[in-house]
């Protein structure tokens, strides 16, 4: 049967098996005289469709108010798109259930279903925060996800090791940041690669909230240490004067732990409900992978997508910036850039992405047909932005690998410590040396000119410098 205006594009249509009726009793077969078919345009007698989107007329067809289920042979049901989606969908049935439905074929103006039992069919269209893939794709994202964060936490505690245990390499700001950033991503991947098998004590609800509540508190942690990179490298390369911030570490370890406290706290102590076992992957075969993560939609997209919208565009105008930046040094500077090739700035700029996590961003574009291409650069770049920070911003810096070469190596391969003091003081011992002969020489030259009438000059112009400089001294106290 085909229902529409215009039967060369027909709204929709149903293709009944031969047996139909074959499950039924003798007494149901009786008061069959024939089969009833209906079709809507609206869902207003329906159930409600909650964070669904109807998307194609709802047809029915029922057999004298009998049910009729568990067919050999499946009825298959032809719906058409009321607007074009470039996205797999999802048959519902009765009660808007996909029980006992698959999707035979699907494009974008129209779905093919195949049911098992007699009800009304309808095409709905997901709305809410999952993405609709198949099991395949999603079981290739998930391994690439586990692996990646497997690496990262590897990598991650080696650098914080490194600059730990190396006092020299943790001196100056950045390198304090940058412990503070990797930790807060290592207790992230951590969390996150326990958090579906926390998820499978489905009786231990407090495990899965608090599971969740831990994994949220971090994933901001590591949003606002990101965010700090950028304020500091705006401080370091903007702010140059005037830029002096007492106890600046103090203030930034209270905004980079202290903030995502706040937000977390917040959102558990609104419902304590928000943070529990959600369903994070919806398959075009109905089923789905449980997850311990935030349950409310508001709460996610608040707390989540928004805070890191901010700190996400924060960074980029950063980096801009901080690019600008370096090329008008470069311009003003142009000697000290004579040796330093396009390959270093590209690393320097790829190290500055990973720093600032701009590969989140990924996520702004995994919708529509670019969907599932996104989502694989979302699921590799930042599943492995632990061992990318440390290649660049651990195994690519001088003074950390002589630090390795120092303590780590042995043999010729052992590095001196002093290696590097000692040239400084070769080159310092040899500037001295320059001086005195220098001053020798401008001695023995005052020397020769002492009994010509020049001499008196330059002991009174001598003695006035002497003397504006005990002055100035005067004024501006040591």
């Amino acid at each position: 049967m085909r229902l529409g205006a215009d039967s060369s594009r027909p709204q929709g249509s149903v293709s009944l098996p031969p047996f139909l009726t074959q499950n039924l009793t003798t007494e149901e077969q009786r008061l069959i005289s024939r089969v009833h078919y209906n079709f809507y345009q609206k869902n207003t007698l329906f159930q409600s469709l909650g964070d669904r989107k109807l998307n194609s007329g709802i047809l029915g067809a029922s057999v004298a108010n009998i049910s009729v289920s568990g067919l050999r042979q499946n009825v298959t049901i032809f719906l058409r798109h009321t607007e074009p989606v470039p996205v797999s969908l999802l048959c519902q049935s009765g009660g808007w259930n996909s029980n006992g439905c698959y999707v035979q074929n699907t494009t974008e103006d129209n779905t093919t279903c195949s049911c098992n039992h007699l009800t009304s069919f309808a095409i709905l269209l997901d709305l809410s925060r999952q993405n609709s893939i198949s099991a395949v794709q999603n079981t290739i994202l998930t391994f690439i996800t586990y692996i990646g964060c497997g690496i990262s936490a590897v990598f991650l505690a080696f650098t914080l090791l490194t600059y730990l245990l190396f006092e020299k390499l943790r001196k100056d700001i950045p390198s304090k940041i940058l412990i503070h950033l990797c930790f807060a991503l290592l207790l992230l991947n951590l969390v996150f690669l326990v958090d579906a098998w926390l998820a499978l004590y489905t009786d231990a609800v407090g495990l899965c909230i608090s599971t969740a509540w831990f994994l949220h508190y971090f994933l901001l942690a590591s949003f606002t240490w990101m965010g700090l990179e950028g304020v500091h490298m705006y401080m370091a390369l903007v702010k140059v004067f005037n830029s002096h911030i007492r106890h600046y570490m103090l203030k930034f370890s209270a905004v980079g732990w202290g903030v995502p406290m706040v937000v977390v706290i917040i959102v558990i102590a609104i419902d304590d409900e928000n943070y529990g076992q959600v369903s994070y992957g919806k398959y075009t075969d109905g089923t789905s992978d449980e997850f311990c993560w935030l349950k409310n939609d508001i709460a996610f997209y608040v707390a989540v997508v928004a805070y890191f919208c901010v700190i996400f565009l924060f960074n980029c105008s950063m980096m801009v910036i901080v690019l600008v930046q370096l090329q008008r040094i470069k311009r003003q500077n142009p000697q000290n850039n004579q040796h330093r090739s396009t390959l270093q700035d590209l690393r320097s700029v790829t190290g500055i992405t990973f720093l600032l996590g701009l590969t989140w961003g990924f996520a702004f574009f995994a919708w529509g047909p670019v969907n599932l291409a996104f989502m694989y650069l979302f699921a590799i770049f930042n599943s492995l932005q632990g061992f990318f920070i440390f290649v660049f911003h651990c195994a690519m810096k001088e003074s950390v690998r002589r630090q390795w070469s120092a303590h780590l190596c042995c043999g010729k391969l052992r590095h001196s410590e002093n290696l590097e003091w000692s040239h400084s003081a070769t080159k310092k011992n040899v500037r001295n040396l320059s001086t005195s002969k220098l001053a020798s020489f401008h001695s023995s030259k005052l020397s020769r000119v002492q009994g010509s009438p020049m001499s008196s000059c330059l002991v009174s112009k001598a003695s006035d410098q002497t003397n504006g400089i005990s002055k100035w001294k005067g004024r501006h106290p040591q």
